[in-house]
């Protein structure tokens, strides 16, 4: 008997010391594969910092990225992998919004916490789903009002990628303009994967407006288009609701002059995020993706979910999911906590691309509350 109780002593001290596993489907391949490098970073580095400091509840973490291949064919595989293979207790990640809405459900299904640290068009709601990035209620009003109030743009034309993103913020880029009394002169949108945008760029001389707004994917679709925007010889000033900081420098000068607002810009001043930013110099030296809103709050998310198990007392999703409200984590972004309907209340800077394709802070509008984004969950 004493045999067999130290082996089950054993056995339950080994389950104990099981890795925590933290799946990443990301969009290693496809229209996110500029931003994709930098997510799984501020994943490693998270979980560097976690395991250094014992794990989780005394429990390694195990990082395990997937390509989702940008899209909803490649999520729905990884997201079965991560669950059915790698029996993974979390999902935190960055995707396209075609490749979350495609995986969600399986996630769901498994009753596997998601946190998803993407910037998106908002609404998206599950008792496992958590949002620790802006949506448009964030980020579109401040910059059409200061290109409106600031740039004096009246005449507008609107453009972006056919699909649930694109659409999903060029919307309410409409009806702030229209609130502010600005008329639009043409909307056009295309394929997620076409990258010659020539056909449209014609239709903007064309309509000769005072600005443009433009909503494409992450990643490398916001330098297709500025690059021949810009070879097109249009000067107008453009508003984007899809670049971000690492894709802004990979394209050189192609955005430049380009403005956007966000939550996380390397710029910012506080100390932890100085304190992050040398630690990813210090992991990554020259293999470093450039930290940015699509990077960034996936180390956010891996931490605060860190946090929500240790206070759970367990990786079980309901038990974590009922906790995660109440957690705030004070990283790079400063405060962050996921209490308004599984949505955070954000910081948010208006920037400006540089001629080197570095970003600069031009203005702050300090916390901003995501609105209603999941009135029916309990």
């Amino acid at each position: 008997m004493l045999g067999l109780a130290t082996l089950s002593g054993g056995t339950a001290q080994s389950a104990e010391k099981q890795p925590i596993v933290i799946a990443v489907p990301v969009g290693l391949s496809g229209v996110n594969s500029v931003v994709a490098p930098a997510v799984v970073q501020s994943a490693e580095l998270a979980v560097e910092e976690l395991n250094a400091k014992g794990g989780i509840m005394g429990r390694p973490v195990k990082l395990m990225p997937l390509d989702d291949e940008s899209g909803p064919a490649g999520a729905v595989k990884a997201f079965n992998t991560a669950i059915r293979q790698h029996k993974a207790d979390a999902i935190i990640t960055m995707e396209t919004s075609a490749a979350r809405n495609a995986g969600a459900p399986i996630a769901d299904r498994a009753k596997t916490l998601f946190i998803y640290t993407s910037f998106y068009e908002g609404r998206a709601c599950g008792k496992y789903l958590y949002v620790n990035a802006w949506v448009p209620e964030q980020i579109v009003p401040p910059l059409v009002k200061f290109m409106t109030d600031e740039k004096k743009v009246k005449k507008w034309f609107v453009l972006g990628s056919d699909y649930a993103f694109g659409r999903g913020l060029i919307e309410p880029a409409k009806k702030t303009i229209t609130e502010l009394g600005g008329t639009i002169l043409g909307e056009e949108y295309q394929p997620l994967q076409q990258s010659d945008w020539t056909a449209i760029i014609s239709k903007i001389r064309a309509a000769n407006p005072d600005g443009i707004m433009y909503a494409t994917s992450g990643g490398g679709p916001n330098i297709d288009f500025m690059k021949q925007f810009k070879a097109a010889g249009l000067k107008m000033p453009v508003g984007s609701l899809s670049i971000d900081e690492l894709t802004a420098e990979q394209g050189g000068n192609a955005a430049e002059g380009v403005y956007y607002t966000g939550d996380y810009f390397t710029g910012i001043d506080n100390a932890e995020n100085k304190t992050f930013l040398e630690a990813m110099k210090k992991k990554f030296g020259t293999n470093l993706k450039t930290p940015n809103s699509l990077s960034e709050p996936e180390y956010d998310g891996i931490h605060a979910y860190a946090m929500a198990v240790e206070k759970a007392k367990s990786t079980d999703a309901d038990k974590v999911a009922a906790v995660l409200p109440t957690i705030v984590f004070k990283g790079p972004r400063g405060p962050v906590q996921m209490n308004k309907q599984h949505h955070a209340p954000l910081p948010v800077y208006l920037a400006q691309v540089q001629a080197d394709g570095k970003t600069k802070i031009i203005k702050s509008f300090g916390l901003v509350d995501p609105g209603n984004q999941c009135p029916n969950l309990k």
